[in-house]
């Protein structure tokens, strides 16, 4: 069973910025892609950012240029780095792990990222 740690939420102006950590820890059979997803209220759970084992990455459009994300394999660890943060951004961000021969989605408690104006 895969288990998924995150940190690094809280409350920041606008302008400002965070760093979000995921561990993930358990029985592991090959991570195939790490990526964070967020939820504001109201809305749908929206892909933010991913990174594939391979190391490319991908992001949502309004993040580009603002978001950047990594990981340190030897920790199963993903960061994203927040920069530039705007009030739209507020939302609870989940950790994501693909893993295993079928890609099973594996997903974090959330952790909440509340951007001031």
């Amino acid at each position: 069973q895969v288990q998924l740690v995150e940190s690094g939420g809280g409350l920041v102006q606008a302008g400002g910025s965070l760093r979000l950590s995921c561990a993930a820890s358990g029985t592991i059979f090959g991570i195939n892609a790490m990526g964070w997803y967020r939820q504001a209220p109201g809305k749908q759970r929206e892909l933010v950012a991913n990174i594939l084992s391979g190391g490319s990455t991908n992001y949502i459009d309004s993040v580009k240029g603002r978001f950047t994300i990594s990981r340190d394999n030897a920790k199963n660890t993903v960061y994203l780095q927040m920069n530039s943060l705007k009030p739209e951004d507020t939302a609870v961000y989940y950790c994501n792990v693909l893993a295993g021969r079928w890609s099973e989605a594996y997903w974090g408690k959330g952790t909440l990222v509340t951007v001031s104006s």
